[in-house]
């Protein structure tokens, strides 16, 4: 659980996290601590690879959306599963 200022500073749960990063330095001590905290991880391909061979549990992104990468790997995590995730307001887009 985290403390979040923009929520009355009530602690919040993680359920999940998405991570997909260029510059993988620090990227497998951070999902360690995801995982010890039981935060589900999504990842895209290369950041899932090094993950799943440091026997990290890391569902792909396209599996979680059910859309596989395009334009050769460049798109990979515009769907509105993701975006909603993103950009949805806790309080008013519970039901979308």
């Amino acid at each position: 659980m985290i403390k979040n200022p923009s929520l009355n500073k009530k602690q919040i749960k993680i359920a999940r996290a998405l991570i997909s990063v260029f510059d993988k330095s620090g990227i497998v001590e951070l999902a360690q601590f995801l995982e010890n905290i039981n935060v589900e991880i999504l990842s895209t391909g290369g950041t899932e690879k090094i993950l799943k061979d440091k026997n990290i549990p890391v569902t792909n992104i396209s599996n979680y959306t059910q859309f596989p990468e395009i334009m050769d790997g460049r798109v990979k995590t515009i769907h509105p599963h993701v975006g909603g995730g993103i950009l949805g307001l806790r309080d008013q887009h519970n039901d979308d």
